[in-house]
């Protein structure tokens, strides 16, 4: 079931779009539907647990959308933004949090439906992707969208995830070929001899490694920065192409 927090600070507004949702969720596909009238609220229930989708509005008292949404990406939190504004002054912003998508005001119900359809199926498809690390006591299945990065520490390979550390057993052969399964995937690249990051996490590229979306930094040999910065470009250019 898809879970969804609904956040604006309008009454009348937040009232349509989440009657928009629950019968998309009746009609479509079932929806966990919590409504906020603040990004502060919003923030605060996240640290229990967060949400598949985000239906953001983005002028806001005290934390705008835009804000709400850098803070979900500073947590970790990698799930779906959707933007809903009457401005279109925002667009940069909302590639800043790697947004889903950007909806102007007032929301037409059969737009809002095709975007959450996009949306299901994208999350169903990142949920499918799993990759099997053999650990002590048995072999764990990592989603794919959860991996942050990947290091060689030591003899083992490092997953850095979403709220969690997983190693795996002692290598038995090279990091990139230990790595070449991950690497089969559009979303992760290879950064010098020991590192893989997942370019979805990646907030920023400087002279000195990577930013990741929950405040984590990457340290990148000087001879990568440029092939990262293209490959993060590209990744993200892609990614806006097919919606």
């Amino acid at each position: 079931m898809l879970s969804i927090a609904v956040c604006d600070d309008e009454p009348d507004q937040l009232a349509q779009i989440e009657a928009f949702v629950m019968e998309y969720s009746r009609t479509h596909t079932p929806c966990r539907i919590e409504r906020f009238q603040s990004g502060t609220a919003l923030l605060e229930a996240v640290q229990s647990g967060g949400f598949d989708l985000y239906l953001l509005d983005v002028i806001m008292p005290v934390c705008d959308g835009i804000e709400t949404g850098k803070r979900l990406r500073a947590l970790g939190d990698g799930g779906e933004i959707i933007f809903l504004t009457a401005s279109g002054d925002y667009a940069v912003e909302s590639y800043e949090v790697q947004a889903f998508f950007y909806l102007l005001k007032p929301a037409q119900k059969e737009n809002l439906f095709r975007i959450l359809d996009r949306a299901v199926e994208k999350r169903e498809k990142q949920r499918a992707e799993r990759l099997p690390v053999a650990v002590h006591g048995g072999t764990r299945m990592l989603e794919l969208d959860r991996i942050l990065y990947v290091e060689r520490a030591g003899r083992v390979m490092r997953y850095y995830c979403i709220g969690e550390t997983v190693d795996s057993l002692t290598l038995r052969s090279s990091f990139r070929r230990a790595v070449a399964p991950l690497l089969q995937d559009p979303r992760f690249f290879l950064c010098g001899a020991s590192f893989v990051l997942n370019l979805q996490h990646v907030s920023g590229v400087s002279a000195q490694g990577a930013l990741l979306d929950n405040g984590a930094w990457v340290p990148v040999p000087r001879a990568g920065i440029t092939p990262l910065k293209q490959a993060w470009g590209q990744y993200w250019l892609k990614e806006g192409s097919l919606w």
